[in-house]
């Protein structure tokens, strides 16, 4: 069974939903036999590049908010972490495009890296002091070798703008088009589909449905089939 889940690194509930989504499939009886990979979605795609500012001011700005209910949110989101065992700062974090996180993403995802570039990069935006906006493409480049990546790769890759940028646009319009109009989304086996940082035992119930309705091969069988296989072909007889 394959889930896919679109997210962005900017995201505190997808930073919260995987870790929900992670601890549901560490229970599932079938976890062995689940593939997980990891889609783009831009929550602010129109941003610049080098656009940085202050994640309460992007907050008071794009949603009307005061500064004293933006800090009362990011202070709801770290006690969500902290009950997921994750570290969250609350305070002096900072916001800009994530385009470039992306599409490192999807050079992981080639290498088989993908979950723990996530996960990294998760973690350096969320917990960690450095910022992964502010110190150009070398902080980034860094992260990607924690992750086992090849440095230099990562570099050449963040060199150029067109390296896995159609992967990740394409992700981007079939999140639009399976509906989904906000991250974390989890689509299992293009079947079900569960929104947002759901508890665990949501995502229990999801994987435990979507397994029991998946469809078994039904063989047609006939006698004296022609195939091929380690053997060989079988050769039809003369009568």
């Amino acid at each position: 069974m394959r889930v896919e889940i679109w997210s962005d690194i900017a995201c505190p509930w997808c930073y919260v939903g995987k870790a929900r989504f992670e601890k549901a499939l560490a229970a599932f009886p079938h976890r062995d036999q689940v593939e997980v990979v990891h889609r783009s979605f831009e929550l602010d795609p129109g941003r610049a590049k080098g656009d940085v500012q202050p994640v309460i001011t992007m907050l008071t700005r794009k949603y009307g908010m005061s500064e004293a209910q933006a800090q009362a949110g990011e202070d709801n989101l770290a006690a969500q972490a902290a009950a997921e065992g994750l570290d969250y700062r609350t305070r002096d974090r900072d916001h800009g495009n994530t385009f470039d996180m992306h599409r490192l993403l999807h050079f992981a995802k080639e290498q088989g890296r993908q979950d723990e570039l996530i996960q990294i990069l998760y973690r350096a935006n969320f917990a960690e002091e450095r910022s992964v906006f502010t110190e150009g493409d070398e902080r980034l480049v860094e992260l990607a070798a924690q992750a086992g990546l090849d440095a230099d790769a990562a570099r050449a890759v963040l060199a150029d703008p067109s390296r896995y940028a159609d992967e990740v646009r394409a992700d981007e319009r079939e999140a639009a088009q399976l509906g989904a109009t906000g991250v974390p989304f989890f689509v299992l086996d293009r079947t079900y589909g569960v929104s947002g940082a759901q508890p665990a035992e949501v995502f229990t119930q999801a994987l435990t449905q979507a397994w029991g309705e998946r469809s078994p091969l039904k063989l047609v069988e006939q006698d004296d089939a022609q195939a091929c296989g380690p053997d060989g072909c079988a050769v039809p007889q003369q009568g």
